[in-house]
Formats: structure tokens, C-alpha cells, sequence
């Protein structure tokens, strides 16, 4: 018997999710959804019950657009049998759908979907740059803070535009790494008296990382673009500086919803093949 699906809360790649599972011939009903039917009692009941990347938007609160939902309430509409698939579940939700005797995957835990997102955050960050920028990237001294998934993504495709890329971190070995790329490297920890070029700086560590007296030797017209959840970029101090910014957040689910959609699909995919459920 075919799984039935239930997508609830989230932004407009849970939307362009349900789209997509319903054209492959599956059973999908939404709740909580902008601009798809709502349909609470149906959605809770599915077999499989997708929900947002990421889980919470703040402390305990559903990320959804249409309503202000606790998770510890909306765990309590669900029943032991179902699957519960969420993204970047945080220990508290853990533990509360333990609770009440649910089976909740993190599917963000699995690589093949976080550097599908990593890779459309890249893209989006270069479509978020030039749109506030006022000349190109070719030619132009650019300094990626971080070198994960995001930050190597970031760096090549700036590579490709033309950009003299700097990158930073922590290890020894991703610094090697960095140069080993041809990029310029930096430790994250000693950036005193090396800012004075750029003319973009992309953030990917979500932990403090340029703070007011930093930011002040960058030029002036410098773009700083946070992408890390937590700011490594002191967004209010660049705005005190004059320097342009802006916080990126959640741009796979901003800027390439559909592409975005097909990774979460592929990854809920492979969870039902490993689990032995028909997909």
C-alpha cells in the first residue's frame, strides 16, 4: 500500500515539496502551508508527516508562515505509527516527540541534502551580491569567512566569476586546502590589518567573527553578506560603519524553492528505501 504524505509549516519550498509529490501520483495533504489547502486533521494522520527545514523558526514555535504553533502541541496530534521527518530538529524537539512515543528523522543530518542546500546557498549568495552590488565580481577582491560546505561551494563558484578570493579558517589543514585551491588564506582568528581590500565579504561561521572594530578597516562600500544563522557579522555595527549589508538567511527557501523542494524530496526518498517502505 502506497505511504500518504502530510507537509506541514514551512515556507515556499514545503509548498513547491507537496506540488511535487502530488505530479509524482502520491497522496499529499498540506497544513500550515502558504498558498496550499489546509488541512490539519488529514495532514496529522498521513503515514508520512514532512515537516519544515528548519523545525522551529524560534524556541519551541513551529517555522511556518501561517500560524504561531508550539511544537510540543503539534507533537501531540501525531500517533507512534507515523514518521516524522523534520530538518535541523533541536535536542528540546527531540526529546518532546520521544515523549510521546514518536519516531522523528532529522533529514538535514544526511549529506546528500545538506550540500545540495550548501550548493543553492552559494548560488543564491552570488544573486544576493550582485543585485546590491554596483560592479562586477570580476576583478573584485572578495573574502569568504568559513570554509565548510557553504564556504568551499561560495569560493569556487566566486573563483569562476573572475573574483580574487581570500578565504578563512580555523585548521591548519583547510588552510592548506585553501591554497592548494589557489585562493588566498586566512586564519579566521587573525584578520587584523589584512581587511583593507575587499570589496564583498560572504559570513559563514554562526559565531561571532567581525565586530565593530574589524569591520571599520574595510573599505567603505565594502557589502558584507551574512548567511550564517547566528551572525558571525555584527550587522549592527556595519550599519553604524555605513558599510551595506545584508542578512541572507534560509535562501534555498527564498530564492530557489523548487530546486530546494527536489533535495528534501530526494532525501525523504532515501530515508523510506533504507527504512524498507515503498516510496
Amino acid at each position: 500500500m502506497n505511504k500518504t504524505f502530510g507537509v506541514i509549516g514551512g515556507d515556499r519550498r514545503q509548498a513547491e515539496l507537496a506540488r511535487l509529490l502530488a505530479e509524482e501520483g502520491r497522496t499529499v495533504w498540506t497544513s500550515g502551508v502558504a498558498g496550499c489547502p489546509d488541512l490539519p486533521a488529514q495532514a496529522a494522520a498521513a503515514d508520512v508527516v514532512i515537516l519544515p527545514l528548519p523545525l522551529c523558526r524560534e524556541d519551541g514555535i513551529l517555522n511556518s508562515e501561517t500560524e504561531d504553533l508550539p511544537t510540543s502541541a503539534l507533537f501531540r496530534r501525531f500517533s507512534p505509527g507515523q514518521l516524522l521527518l523534520a530538518g535541523q530538529v533541536r535536542p528540546a524537539q527531540q526529546i518532546e516527540a520521544e515523549n510521546c512515543g514518536l519516531t522523528l528523522v532529522d533529514y538535514f543530518q544526511r549529506e546528500e541534502l545538506t550540500v545540495a542546500n550548501a550548493a543553492a546557498t552559494a548560488e543564491s549568495a552570488l544573486q544576493i551580491a550582485m543585485e546590491h552590488l554596483d560592479r562586477t565580481l570580476l576583478g573584485m577582491e572578495c573574502l569568504v569567512l568559513g570554509f565548510g560546505r557553504i564556504g568551499k561551494l561560495l569560493a569556487y563558484r566566486l573563483h569562476g566569476l573572475g573574483a580574487h578570493v581570500t578565504v578563512t579558517a580555523r585548521k591548519p589543514a583547510d588552510l592548506a586546502w585553501i591554497r592548494a585551491y589557489g585562493w588566498q588564506a586566512l586564519e579566521t582568528g587573525r584578520l587584523d590589518g589584512a581587511l583593507c581590500d575587499f570589496g564583498a565579504v560572504f559570513n559563514t561561521v554562526p559565531s561571532p567573527v567581525l565586530g565593530h572594530l574589524l569591520l571599520a578597516q574595510l573599505p567603505k562600500g565594502c557589502l558584507c553578506v551574512e548567511l550564517a544563522s547566528v551572525q558571525g557579522i555584527d550587522l549592527a555595527a556595519a550599519e553604524e560603519l555605513g558599510l551595506p549589508h545584508v542578512w541572507a538567511r534560509s535562501l534555498p527557501g527564498r530564492m530557489v524553492p523548487a530546486a530546494a523542494a527536489v533535495a528534501i524530496r530526494d532525501a525523504v526518498d532515501y530515508i523510506l528505501k533504507e527504512r524498507g517502505d515503498p516510496v
